[in-house]
């Protein structure tokens, strides 16, 4: 029976070990029994260029590429956190680097792919800081910098935005219903999978008298992480804790 999975916010960093491993035995036992793995943005924590080499990098890459050559099809989305990931991470680890959003025919059902960021709008500040760090000059000058530079800018990155987060309100950070209804309808689409909010759920909803539901992945811990199946049998939910 045909498979596919979705993951997102996995944040891979060398401060993570434990969730690194968990997820590099989920490529070698879970996601291998599927026919097409979607990873929907914030693979990393952050990712400063495809020339950066530090841990635990090259562990995943090799693992991502091992998956892709024994013929599980892998597809990659930005995420807020490393938007910057190039064609040259893809080719490398045999992923297809998908735009957000993307609509796709997943086993007759209609389904857009988004990372979930583009549906915060109540987070006005944000998402002007999103639109600014998008633009291709931006890339074109960040990536132009020595990379211990790179890595310095990042983490202060990271820093002021933990900052900025912790001073908002629990609900602007979270998706705006009428964005959502938004994105449905302008992809005329029957269900949404997304990341980004750390706020796993289903959320039926009706659009034009239709029936629609978002189905929101949730992020990943040093022991466990939640993945999404589906299956011509229908979508459901996993937790996935290795061997543990």
């Amino acid at each position: 029976m045909t498979e596919h999975l979705f993951i997102s916010d996995l944040h891979l960093s060398a401060e993570r070990p434990e969730t690194v491993q968990l997820f590099l035995d989920f490529l070698n036992r879970r996601a291998g029994q599927a026919d097409h793995l979607y990873i929907l943005g914030d693979l990393f924590d952050v990712w400063i260029g495809d020339d950066d080499r530090s841990d635990p990098i090259p562990q995943v890459t090799y693992a991502l590429k091992s998956l892709s050559a024994s013929g599980t099809q892998l597809s990659l989305m930005h995420g807020n956190r490393d938007f910057l990931i190039g064609e040259g991470f893809c080719r490398e680890c045999g992923a297809v680097l998908l735009p957000d959003p993307t609509q796709i025919d997943l086993l007759g059902v209609p389904t857009l792919l988004m990372h979930g960021d583009l549906l915060c709008t109540d987070d006005e500040a944000y998402q002007a800081f999103r639109q600014q760090v998008r633009q291709a000059d931006f890339a074109d000058r960040f990536l132009s910098m020595p990379l211990d530079a790179r890595r310095t800018q990042a983490m202060a990155y990271r820093e002021q935005s933990g900052e900025a987060n912790a001073s908002k309100a629990e609900a602007i950070m979270d998706a705006n219903q009428k964005t959502v209804v938004h994105y449905i309808t302008e992809y005329h689409v029957d269900r949404l999978i997304h990341g980004h909010t750390h706020r796993p759920a289903e959320h039926p909803l009706t659009v034009d008298g239709k029936d629609k539901v978002r189905h929101v992945l949730g992020d990943w811990h040093a022991d466990h992480a939640e993945i999404i199946s589906v299956t011509a049998a229908g979508l459901i939910r996993e937790r996935y804790t290795g061997n543990r």
